[in-house]
């Protein structure tokens, strides 16, 4: 009997060899590998991350796949099933019980669209907090828009907040398009392929905390000027000198800074911030 995908876990199966293949590849798969996977689903992306790494870690929410889970891969020793949801798991306090499986250093899956930055979060941490361990390689098949902010770079349309704080943990790259069609039930959007590599030390910044602070304010309205969105915690005209000071256009937006600039934006601003 086929197993039918639940909407309420924003459930759509792979069917697509070809975007199989890829996630895989861009894996980077080694056998000493220990990879973390979230939502296995029907397993077939499992099946092929057992093949290739040294053990697979499952985190499943939906109760009713797990047995079937459990039938097809149970008897793999690579092979380690937990039942739960990832953003409220303490997986390092779990896996202590499983040393063989404790600690992975790369994340393959495919997520629910639904919640794609609470993961992201999950598995990053933030500018004001990154990820004390950061994983080696995080490969994700996720919904384009998405995919297409993460990877975007400045003064194009999908170049936001998410941008910026992603690729101040970690390096983005666009793997391949991954059409409706090629999914059970198709999704209403097409997806993306992406491969993280997070950055072992962010860059360096004196008050991280107000580095994030400043990257919310400054894209709080994308129609306004940077020094309109800012003007709760500095001067317009003082920003204004200290963006010619910084070779940046008074004038510009949000959007047309790059990571360095903000980096050196909030270098300045570190005692006028809130």
């Amino acid at each position: 009997m086929k197993t039918r995908p639940r909407k309420q876990f924003g459930q759509h199966w792979l069917k697509s060899e070809d975007a199989l293949n890829q996630i895989i590849e861009a894996a980077e798969l080694k056998e000493g590998d220990r990879i973390l996977e979230i939502g296995p689903g029907t397993g077939i992306l499992t099946r092929q991350l057992l093949q290739s790494a040294g053990v697979v870690v499952a985190v499943e929410i939906d109760r009713d796949l797990c047995p079937k889970l459990i039938k097809t891969f149970g008897n793999q020793e690579n092979f380690l099933l937990l039942e739960g949801d990832i953003l409220t798991l303490d997986l390092d306090s779990l896996l202590n019980a499983f040393p063989k499986f404790a600690h992975p250093n790369k994340v393959v899956a495919s997520i629910p669209y639904n919640i794609t930055s609470p993961i992201l979060e999950k598995l990053l941490g933030t500018v004001g907090n990154p990820a004390a361990n950061p994983y080696q390689t995080i490969v994700l098949l996720i919904q384009k828009e998405v995919a297409e902010r993460l990877a975007a770079k400045p003064s194009t349309k999908a170049y936001n907040s998410l941008s910026v704080k992603t690729q101040y943990l970690a390096s983005c790259e666009w793997i391949t398009d991954v059409p409706a069609k090629a999914f059970y039930p198709p999704p209403k959007v097409d997806s993306a392929v992406i491969r993280l590599r997070p950055q072992p030390t962010p860059p360096n910044v004196s008050n991280p905390k107000k580095l994030e602070n400043l990257i919310n304010l400054g894209f709080a309205n994308r129609r306004k000027m940077l020094r309109n969105n800012l003007k709760g915690i500095i001067d317009g005209d003082h920003l204004s000198q200290i963006l010619e000071q910084l070779e940046i256009n008074p004038q510009c937006r949000a959007e047309e800074l790059s990571l360095d600039q903000w980096i050196a934006l909030s270098s300045i601003l570190i005692d006028h911030a809130t």
